[in-house]
């Protein structure tokens, strides 16, 4: 089973919102919807951004931890190294 270090954002450059999941089309439809409340609901982080497949689910929640744990630049670059025009690759095919 794949699981998947995620970034969603309200508007290119604005919120952004690191996660994990072991299904991203899924939960970028539950963030768009806004299904699962909290954080992503309360600034409207609709576009997934960015994510990155890992094997285990610990590999993914420590890569979520570190990047949690990141300056908004380097989130920022890591973004735009992927997904230079911020398209919301939800709706594009995985």
């Amino acid at each position: 089973m794949a699981f998947y270090v995620y970034i969603m954002t309200n508007r290119p450059h604005g919120v952004l919102y690191t996660g994990v999941t072991d299904d991203i089309a899924k939960r970028a439809w539950m963030h768009r919807e806004h299904v699962l409340g909290g954080f992503t609901d309360r600034y409207n982080c609709e576009m997934l951004v960015w994510y990155e497949g890992h094997g285990s689910r610990e590999s993914a929640f420590v890569r979520e931890r570190r990047i949690k744990e990141w300056k908004r630049a380097w989130k920022i670059e890591l973004i735009e190294d992927m997904n230079p025009g911020w398209r919301d690759l939800a709706s594009e095919p995985m």
